[in-house]
């Protein structure tokens, strides 16, 4: 049990040991949108990596550190990619998503 609880916290923290995408860190104000999706990485592999650990644990044939690696990287991939937004496209051909309060929010990296 040990062993797993090791491998578990190991995996946890490589998503925290992701690299930033600014020079000045996570908090940079010009790269919100790097900002955003590097913290959707960095949750994705340290949920996935907690997720490879224990189903390496229990699968017969992977090992925790195994599991925790390739949990990792799959959650840190889909953290990354999927950001749970809806996209429109307007008359411009811009695209844009609605925030929680009904207005457009453009984003010119996006294609939808």
């Amino acid at each position: 049990m040990k062993k797993i609880a090791l491998t578990a916290a190991l995996a946890a923290s490589l998503g925290v040991s992701a690299c930033a995408t600014s020079p000045y860190g996570y908090n940079d104000p010009y790269y919100g949108q790097n900002n955003e999706q590097a913290r959707r990485a960095a949750t994705g592999a340290a949920i996935g990596g907690a997720a490879g650990a224990v189903a390496g644990a229990v699968i017969p044939g992977v090992s925790p550190i195994g599991g925790a690696v390739a949990g990792a990287v799959l959650g840190g991939v889909l953290g990354a990619v999927v950001n749970g937004r809806q996209y429109y496209r307007d008359t411009r051909g811009y695209c844009y998503y609605v925030d929680q309060y009904g207005r457009p929010v453009y984003d010119y990296n996006t294609r939808c």
